[in-house]
């Protein structure tokens, strides 16, 4: 979403008039000023509704700017509560939460009032889950066109799909990252630009090795592709949907015998944790990987941690 296309908002009937204006401006910030994607501002715009939704019924009527305003944390928590009844875990009530309150912030900066309620509970608590990485030999595999090449799929399609994993493990891309790279990006050069969450750009290297794999595909693609068109294309020319590559990781899994966790985005875990295991800077890691926070980077430590201890564990006779 850039600035020349601002959401469109339609407020259901729960949703009053005064606050359904400061939604659509809301919307509209987030996609034009803060350059959020058009998932991201749908998944805000999902959370916010799902709250006024239960105020609603909560209150008896669709709530205006000022009974948001003298909510209770009591409000909140019942909230909460009712979500939880749904069966929703509190990774996702979290999200909820994080949505929510940024609608109230932005109502508090344009004096619309301020919805202390919010900041007055806690997020609930979420247990940390560590990345899974490959072991380098299955990674590398992985990018290995003639493992899957048992299937009736054509030899140029083998050759795209071992180039989109070959980047994700050796450039340490997402899958957006990687299918959003331009024809004009590939060639004899070892780096390349791309575009991250939030819309910024980072610098990372192209390995010899994923080179020649990019080379291979652009020699048997069958499709003419503009420089300034997609790099990477699907069976009839369009733009490669993430859910191909996501399908032929599962094929993988299958001829190499690895687990579910072996998806396209441990990959890119498995990248970070390799890159750390030989002695790789954390913050080059950081603005390799494209974190914001050396926080986020920094649950590969405890990844390699938890891989030293399990080989002491394997290997030391007295443990």
């Amino acid at each position: 979403m850039n600035a020349r296309t601002e959401p469109h908002f339609v407020a259901p009937n729960f949703v009053a008039r005064s606050v359904a204006a400061e939604i659509a401006s809301w919307l509209s910030y987030l996609g034009s000023e803060r350059r959020m994607s058009e998932k991201t501002v749908e998944a805000y715009r999902r959370d916010v509704m799902q709250f006024l939704g239960f105020l609603a019924e909560h209150l008896g009527g669709a709530p205006s700017l000022k009974q948001l305003a003298t909510l209770a944390p009591a409000d909140i928590r019942a909230f909460l509560a009712s979500r939880r009844a749904d069966g929703i875990g509190n990774r996702s009530l979290m999200r909820t939460l994080a949505g929510t309150r940024a609608f109230a912030r932005f109502l508090e900066r344009s004096r619309k009032g301020k919805v202390g309620a919010l900041a007055a509970i806690r997020s609930p608590k979420i247990a940390k889950t560590l990345p899974r990485p490959l072991s380098a030999a299955s990674a590398k595999r992985m990018a290995d066109p003639d493992i899957a090449a048992g299937d009736e799929r054509e030899p140029w399609i083998h050759a795209r799909d071992a180039a989109v994993l070959a980047l994700l493990y050796g450039s340490g891309l997402r899958i957006s990252e990687a299918l959003g790279l331009k024809r004009a990006e590939a060639g004899a050069r070892d780096s390349v630009t791309v575009t991250g969450k939030g819309r910024k750009q980072r610098m990372v290297p192209v390995l010899p090795q994923v080179q020649k794999l990019i080379a291979e595909y652009l020699a048997l693609c069958p499709y003419d592709l503009p420089g300034d068109g997609p790099l990477f294309v699907g069976a009839k020319g369009g733009p490669l949907s993430p859910r191909v590559i996501q399908l032929a990781m599962a094929r993988l899994r299958g001829a190499l015998g690895l687990p579910d966790t072996a998806t396209p985005h441990a990959l890119r875990h498995s990248f970070a944790t390799h890159l750390l295991a030989r002695g790789g800077d954390l913050r080059a890691i950081q603005e390799l990987l494209g974190h914001a926070s050396l926080t986020t980077t920094q649950i590969y430590t405890q990844v390699d941690a938890e891989r030293l201890i399990e080989a002491y564990r394997s290997a030391h006779p007295r443990a």
